[in-house]
């Protein structure tokens, strides 16, 4: 049987996220809590098996397969289109840890290890499932946002490479 040959894309890291706490919690009608994240990052560190250095799932039991969100910027883009919104809302509000351009990220099968390298080294991850929107989007976004979302969330991620991520051009190699 012939090896798979690996592909490798051009894609643009355009925000890296971590939070310290969780602010979508409780009824989206009663708005987020303050908290002081997510915090956008120009370089993040990546810890095999932990996740993002200062994120809230970092070395979280619970998460270790899903300690990481990797998200495509496209997805947001969408969201304006469907509901008629002048802009795309900021990466931020949907809290996922890296968010690319150029890169169907929603397309990446169950545990398929993909790599991003954006110039200091590779970093591997391994997908694991989908990061569903949430009720929240309704609330952060506007209405109809979570149902917007829906396929396009992302997926959470294990990394299984110690290395750092930068903002700007990567290769995405699957």
């Amino acid at each position: 049987m012939a090896a798979r040959r690996a592909v490798s894309s051009a894609v643009e890291i355009v925000a890296l996220h971590v939070s310290p706490g969780h602010a979508y919690e409780g009824r989206p009608g009663d708005g987020p809590r303050p908290d002081p994240g997510p915090v956008a990052r120009d370089h993040v560190e990546v810890r095999a098996g932990l996740g993002l250095v200062g994120d809230r799932y970092f070395n979280h039991p619970a998460h270790r397969t899903a300690a990481v969100t990797v998200f495509a910027v496209e997805a947001l883009e969408h969201v304006a289109d469907g509901l008629g919104l002048a802009t795309a809302p900021s990466p931020l509000v949907v809290r996922r840890n890296i968010v690319l351009r150029g890169f169907d990220v929603d397309g990446l099968a169950r545990h398929a290890v993909f790599t991003l390298d954006s110039g200091d080294g590779p970093v591997r991850f391994e997908t694991h499932r989908p990061a569903n929107p949430c009720g929240w989007m309704n609330a952060v976004i506007a209405p109809g946002a979570m149902k917007a979302l829906r396929g396009r969330g992302g997926k959470r991620c294990v990394p299984l490479d110690d290395g750092l991520l930068r903002l700007g051009p990567a290769t995405l190699t699957t």
